[in-house]
């Protein structure tokens, strides 16, 4: 099981908790579809693009769980989040990683777009 140590930013704003959980998500491969738009667009850090619900299924179920994920910051404004932190493996190897999220609209319950580096 994958140890979570959550950011401090998410106290009292739901929006930044949602972009924290979404982050989550995205490390150990477990993220709700209803949080995704249908046409979700993924980038990553080498640029290479995944658009649609069934290409995102389908790396995230590729992902293999770290064994801890730490928030460091998740913020978010308007339409767009950020969320920063580090993951790491069995081995304690650690990798930073940085996930900018666009919402479909400013309430930001649903994602259009991420790009993602690590």
């Amino acid at each position: 099981m994958t140890k979570i140590v959550e950011s401090k930013d998410c106290g009292n704003s739901p929006k930044n908790k949602l972009v924290q959980d979404a982050a989550i998500g995205l490390a150990i491969g477990e993220l709700d579809e209803a949080m995704v738009a249908d046409n979700v667009i993924w980038h990553d850090v080498d640029d290479d693009s995944f658009e649609g619900m069934a290409a995102f299924k389908e790396r995230l179920n590729k992902r293999t769980p770290p064994s801890a994920v730490i928030v460091e910051h998740a913020i978010s404004h308007g339409k767009v989040g950020a969320v920063s932190g580090i993951t790491k493996d069995a081995n304690g190897g650690e990798t930073r990683f940085c996930h900018i999220l666009e919402f479909t609209n400013s309430k930001g319950n649903v994602i259009a777009k991420i790009r993602s580096y690590a």
